[in-house]
């Protein structure tokens, strides 16, 4: 099904929705059966599959870790990994559109959605102990192999993991996420500062990164069209982060991402000797990180797929019926 196929109107869902307290359920399938579909809007992918996203939590560390999943559980699996400030909300729309043949399942770290957020002095926030905890819950969940999509924060954990188990990984879906020093722009000159020096006045500078300008500017800097973004975006994760303790969680995570740039090289040894088949699919407009973090992975990788968007570093909230086509594809001539 090609993108501009994949998506109906609220307007429509909301009557679909109405009627179905009237009408039986197979008269509501038929319904939606002969109905047309309108073409796609600009943003996300609206789907249905068959195949419900389930919410789930599950034991980890003692901490209750939430996540997504939908899908067949004997077809391949995808597990996708969010960034900051977000959560598995990021992929609340990309989830339906890969479900009806893949097996999916999105993950909220500690500190994150609906997983578990304990204070700073209870919990090491650093990206070794995210990866950790990522790892266990995928072993715990009895994958045996799987694909990682990773995106921002994503990155570092996904590689974590892939390094550490690179039997596993079938393939690799990186967007907006960063293994390469090319990729460390002017965005990251206060965190530079920060690793240097973690002090309140370099920690002060990074605090206005965790405001509701700075989260909302995150999905509508480098878009095509602000308003085809859906405001519940930042507002769900503003909301998450001005909780209690969360920005101290936060400012924790900024001082390990300094742990990120040494493990580079131990990354793209990965990437040469393991050559995961990959598909980069990147937002070029992404001022945190930008294209120049996207090339480089042409270097180490044979069997790479490369697309650069017209959009910012949220891409999916844009072009989520293109990328959706795009693991599609790709997967499919992977065999996956």
């Amino acid at each position: 099904m090609k993108p501009n196929q994949l998506h109906t109107s609220t307007l429509f869902y909301r009557g679909i929705s109405r009627l179905a307290g009237r009408a039986s359920f197979a008269l509501l399938a038929a319904i939606i059966t002969v109905l047309p579909l309108r073409a796609a809007e600009p943003a996300g992918v609206i789907v249905t599959t068959g195949n419900p996203t389930l919410y789930k939590t599950a034991k980890v560390e003692g901490l209750s870790i939430f996540y997504r999943e939908a899908g067949p559980a004997n077809a391949p699996t995808l597990v996708l990994l969010h960034g900051f400030p977000t959560s598995s909300h990021m992929f609340r729309n990309l989830i339906p559109a890969l479900s009806d043949r893949y097996h999916v399942i999105a993950p909220d770290y500690p500190g994150y959605g609906q997983s578990s957020a304990p204070g700073v002095a209870d919990f090491q926030y650093t990206f070794d102990h995210l990866a950790g905890v990522v790892d266990a819950l995928i072993q715990q969940l009895g994958i045996e192999k799987y694909s990682l999509y990773v995106m921002d924060y994503g990155a570092p954990v996904g590689f974590r993991i892939a390094a550490r188990h690179p039997e596993r990984v079938q393939s690799l879906i990186i967007q907006n996420g960063n293994a390469y020093e090319e990729g460390l722009r002017d965005f990251w000159k206060p965190f530079r500062a920060y690793w240097k020096d973690r002090s309140d006045a370099n920690a002060e500078a990074l605090r206005k990164l965790l405001v509701a300008d700075a989260t909302r500017w995150q999905y509508t800097n480098g878009v095509r069209r602000v308003e085809a973004i859906d405001p519940e975006n930042w507002l769900v994760d503003q909301t998450l982060m001005d909780s209690p303790g969360n920005k101290e969680i936060q400012l924790a995570l900024f001082y390990s991402y300094g742990s990120n740039p040494p493990l580079y090289p131990q990354w793209q040894e990965y990437f040469r000797q393991h050559q995961p088949p990959t598909l980069i699919v990147w937002g070029k407009n992404d001022f945190i990180f930008p294209a120049e973090g996207a090339y480089p992975y042409q270097r180490d990788l044979k069997n790479v797929e490369f697309h650069l968007l017209d959009t910012g570093h949220f891409a999916l909230e844009e072009d989520g019926a293109t990328i959706a086509e795009l693991i599609r594809s790709f997967l499919a001539k992977q065999k996956l």
